[in-house]
């Protein structure tokens, strides 16, 4: 027993001495909020508006449709059988179509964003890479994984600033 508590104790007095040694041989440690850094990174706001306006586009596009709809149903009313007949074929074309309308512009929407958000998360990783190996940094962890934190370790905020003066010089901005 005495042969146990003695190595417990040697192995925590080795550990000691070696534990500052070894943080200071990694490097440094920081942690980003990555939800922050997206939200308010200017290339992500403008995209934003971008997708905004194609989406307020199409549900004009989409009001046509059903206007066409609502005044084909009000015709009907004043039509003898035969003629009702293929007007309602017709109504149910455009049913289809409207549908069929609606399932392309949310794809095309939501695969544009999803692509967008994709090439942004790509140039955020890059620039941290970059930001920890220019700074030092051995470790840049998501604030999503981090139990505690010193806010003196979190670089959002430097992140942010990068990212948003790189969007404002790039060409075709």
């Amino acid at each position: 027993m005495r042969k146990i508590l003695t190595a417990i104790l040697i192995g925590t007095f080795l550990f000691s001495i070696s534990a500052p040694a070894f943080s200071e041989s990694q490097g440094k440690i920081g942690y980003i909020d990555l939800s922050k850094s997206f939200d308010e990174y200017q290339k992500t706001k403008d995209f934003d508006k971008e997708l905004e306006a194609k989406g307020d586009m199409k549900q004009q596009e989409r009001e046509k449709l059903v206007q066409d709809i609502r005044k084909m149903r009000g015709e009907l009313e004043l039509m003898n059988k035969n003629a009702r007949e293929k007007k309602e074929t017709d109504i149910e074309s455009k049913i289809k179509s409207l549908q069929d309308f609606d399932q392309e512009a949310k794809t095309d929407l939501t695969k544009e964003r999803d692509n967008m958000v994709k090439d942004i998360l790509k140039e955020m990783s890059d620039v941290i890479k970059e930001y920890g190996e220019k700074n030092g940094y051995s470790i840049i962890v998501n604030d999503r994984v981090l139990l505690y934190g010193d806010s003196g370790m979190e670089l959002t905020n430097e992140v942010i600033k990068i990212l948003n003066d790189k969007y404002k010089t790039a060409p075709g901005k």
